[in-house]
């Protein structure tokens, strides 16, 4: 005799449910404002959970370094010397290059350039999404971060953050298909905007004349324009262009010069009050705070902007 309830799963229903709550989420998100506050306090909730997951990676990273043999570590040190010879004479030279760019601003009486204050953070968590290129940083709103700002490994532009809670951020790579970034050529000063492919390795070039001056190996960095990055930071370089004679347009392909899967430390920039001003609810005496400490400096615009 069969019972007349059955206590099994019914995952047919389950199913269903949880398609109608996550498309009811999906809309709500989209259409009423009032998510995006509950959407930072969930990731508030969720941020201790966030540094747990994190703590495996990091106790093998110590776990590597604790059982290295001596021989191994001899090597790096070694490696690493050799890394700070190479970097004290780029400083050096660089420092010679400063000095005369100076120089040359001020007999075209020009603005003279200043330093890009930042604080640093570190990666949580990377979105293993195939479509989206996300990825979680441990600082948020307590810190001074605020959505736009610019983030930076060590060798290149990363992407912007795109959501802030009280302890961390959620960052969008320039590689990710919603993101785009001006650009200009090192080498010509021409500039273009460059657009995520939704691969690492890979970003596009858009609207490039079949006739401009464009090659392989060229070097795309930040222009400036729009205001949201600052001028001069390394993004790309050109790995490809193809100039079709029967189009206006060439196909222009870069290679993004940071490296998201390899770094686990960053820099968020502060390029401007302007910035910083986009959200009301940046944290400025953290950012103060944090700074003042030797992370960076802040402008003194931020500082008469504090209330």
């Amino acid at each position: 005799m069969k019972p007349l309830f059955s206590h099994g799963p019914v995952p047919s229903y389950r199913m269903l449910l949880c398609a109608v709550v996550a498309f009811s989420l999906m809309f709500a998100e989209h259409r009423l404002p009032f998510m995006d506050d509950v959407r930072s306090q969930l990731t508030t909730v969720v941020a201790p959970v966030q540094w747990a997951v994190s703590l495996p990676s990091e106790g093998l990273s110590w776990a590597a370094l604790v059982f290295s043999d001596q021989r191994a570590l001899v090597n790096e040190n070694q490696r690493l010397r050799q890394q700070l010879l190479t970097l004290s004479h780029r400083v050096q030279r660089m420092a010679n290059l400063t000095a005369e760019n100076v120089r040359l601003r001020e007999l075209l009486d020009a603005a003279p350039r200043d330093e890009v204050p930042y604080i640093t953070a570190e990666l949580l968590s990377l979105d293993s999404d195939p479509f989206t290129q996300q990825m979680v940083i441990g600082r948020g709103r307590r810190d001074g971060v605020y959505v736009g700002q610019p983030v930076m490994d060590a060798s290149g532009l990363i992407g912007q953050v795109i959501a802030v809670s009280a302890y961390t951020s959620r960052v969008l790579m320039v590689s990710d298909a919603n993101n785009a970034v001006p650009v200009q050529v090192n080498r010509s000063g021409q500039r273009f905007i460059v657009q995520g492919s939704g691969n690492l390795g890979t970003l596009n070039v858009l609207n490039v004349p079949a006739t401009a001056d464009i090659q392989q190996g060229d070097l795309l960095t930040t222009s400036g324009l729009g205001g949201r990055f600052p001028e001069g930071y390394p993004v790309a370089e050109i790995t490809k262009v193809d100039r079709d004679g029967q189009h206006s347009f060439a196909s222009v392909e870069a290679r993004p010069l940071s490296q998201p899967e390899r770094s686990r430390h960053f820099l968020l920039l502060f390029p401007s009050p302007a910035a910083a001003a986009v959200t009301s609810d940046v944290n400025i005496e953290a950012a103060l705070h944090l700074m003042d400490g030797g992370a960076g400096k802040i402008p003194n615009e931020l500082e008469e902007a504090r209330p």
